[in-house]
């Protein structure tokens, strides 16, 4: 018993001895943590110094620094995917074009400025020229068009700008050549029947071109102007016909975006509408079909396809644009149109224009190519003294606001005329 209480005794203190150096690690363990904090404490304080941010600035930065590297991976992936649509948009906008393209066939041809009418024979040369040329003075001075007679076999030439000046001129002359009877009282007669007839034929044209498109809901008096535009062109391009093959390639490029169909019909046969009264009204042809538009009670979609066209107003609808597109689709396919030809034409016109702005002329006419302009004056507003010093005016005006080559013959005509019945 005493041996195991010795034992007992020198266990015991083993184990205080233990005990102690155990504490004397914890408080030695305890040391270092409080020098490890201390030390991880001025290392921060270094580098804040260093850095010269504080532990909430670095973490500002920090968290600045990642929402920027992730927004730059952000805007990267939405830049790929952008374009990835843009391509796949284009890659579809040319699929959708040239359908469009290959399901419409026009026909590819050129205004000119000549008409020819075939005679049965030789005399009849003789005949329209008349005795000392009366009557093919009467025919030009009247229809304001210039009639070529030359050594070409039993053809003579009507030449002129304005389309339908040449059509009802080409009309009138068929129609003294049949009846055979030709003198300026006949001339005139035979003019008047041929106005009508362009007129039904204006008619028949518009509505022909409306049944084509299935558009039912124009007013007769638009679907005249409509009509006029076959006596129209742009760069040798036939308006009317431009305007059908316009509306065509539009609806069917509607179709495959899923725009409206009738408006973009629409907004393609009448985006050029104005040049049925440009010669008769001021103002550019957007601004005209623009007014013409709102007086017929188009719907605004519409009224926005003819304004922006020419980009003068921005496009308001998907419509819009498409009419836009087609527009530019076909005017600029091969053979569609031809600069020098508008270039001319627009020469002319700016010539009748001009005359035209004096106090009392009543029409005017430029022929032979603009080498002449035949000015027709009320004989109540102006006498002979007038009429010579408006030639005068009109000549030096001519030659200080217009380019032109050569020379341009001014031909003022007043004319009074009396008539009387004998019953």
């Amino acid at each position: 018993m005493e041996r195991r209480e010795g034992d007992l005794e020198k266990r015991a203190q083993e184990l205080e001895d233990r005990r102690a150096k155990l504490l004397a690690k914890v408080e030695e363990i305890k040391k270092k943590e409080e020098d490890v904090l201390n030390l991880h404490a001025q290392q921060v304080q270094k580098l804040e110094q260093i850095a010269g941010l504080t532990r909430e600035e670095a973490k500002t930065v920090l968290t600045e620094a990642v929402e920027k590297s992730i927004s730059q991976d952000l805007a990267d992936l939405a830049y790929k995917q952008i374009n990835n649509a843009r391509e796949s948009a284009d890659r579809e906008a040319k699929e959708i074009v040239a359908s469009a393209i290959e399901r419409c066939s026009a026909e590819v041809a050129t205004e000119t400025t000549t008409t020819y009418v075939t005679l049965p024979s030789e005399e009849m040369k003789g005949r329209i020229i008349g005795k000392e040329g009366r009557n093919i003075k009467a025919f030009e001075q009247m229809l304001g068009v210039e009639v070529i007679v030359d050594d070409t076999p039993d053809t003579v030439v009507i030449s002129g700008f304005n389309t339908i000046r040449r059509h009802i001129a080409k009309l009138t002359l068929e129609k003294l050549i049949k009846d055979g009877r030709i003198h300026p009282a006949r001339i005139e007669e035979a003019y008047e029947k041929a106005k009508k007839e362009i007129a039904e034929d204006v008619m028949k044209a518009g509505e022909a071109a409306v049944y084509e498109l299935g558009i039912n809901n124009f007013p007769q008096k638009l679907v005249f102007l409509i009509g006029r535009l076959k006596y129209r062109s742009s760069y040798g391009q036939n308006i009317l016909k431009h305007s059908i093959e316009m509306a065509h390639i539009a609806a069917l490029m509607a179709k495959e975006v899923g725009a409206d169909i009738n408006i973009t019909k629409q907004g393609a046969l009448l985006h050029d509408i104005g040049k049925a009264l440009d010669q008769d009204m001021e103002g550019t042809h957007v601004e005209i079909g623009r007014e013409i538009a709102k007086k017929f009670g188009l719907s605004e979609k519409v009224i926005n396809a003819i304004e922006a066209h020419h980009e003068d107003v921005a496009h308001a609808s998907i419509e819009a644009m498409l009419v836009d597109a087609a527009d530019n689709i076909s005017g600029s396919r091969p053979g569609a149109r031809k600069e020098s030809f508008e270039m001319y034409i627009k020469r002319l016109e700016e010539l009748e224009n001009l005359a035209n702005s004096f106090e009392g002329v009543e029409k005017t006419y430029a022929i032979q190519a603009g080498r002449e302009i035949r000015v027709f004056v009320k004989p109540e507003k102006l006498d002979d003294w007038a009429a010579i010093k408006l030639a005068k005016d009109l000549a030096g005006r001519i030659q200080a606001e217009l380019k032109y080559p050569g020379e341009i013959k001014v031909n003022v005509i007043r004319e009074t005329r009396a008539i009387e019945y004998a019953r």
